[in-house]
């Protein structure tokens, strides 16, 4: 086991948001895997249902997931853009099992 910190958070956009949310998550990838503590950030989208998103995120803790929460792009992208374009929002946190793969 592993002190790192795995969440995968379900978009779902409202009805003629799809476009404008996966443009706000777009924005968030280069900056949240630049982050000190992010070992993994990597967006989905259902191929069913394309206004369904998943994003799976590992942090080395508690401590890098809170630094990415508060972080500006976070703030100005999925606070200020993403979020209120959503229809719901569900997130699942899980502790990483075993060592994180080296690629």
């Amino acid at each position: 086991m592993s002190d790192a910190l795995a969440l995968i958070a379900t978009w779902v956009a409202q009805p003629g948001q799809e476009d404008a949310v996966a443009a706000a998550i777009a924005a968030m990838v280069a900056p949240s895997r630049a982050e000190p503590g992010c070992r993994l950030y990597q967006p989905t989208r259902d191929r069913d249902d394309p206004r369904v998103f998943r994003i799976v995120e590992i942090y080395d803790d508690e401590d890098a997931y809170a630094a990415h929460q508060a972080s500006a792009h976070f703030q100005t992208h999925a606070v200020g853009d993403g979020i209120p374009r959503l229809e719901r929002r569900d997130r699942v946190f899980a502790e990483v099992l075993g060592p994180l793969s080296a690629g």
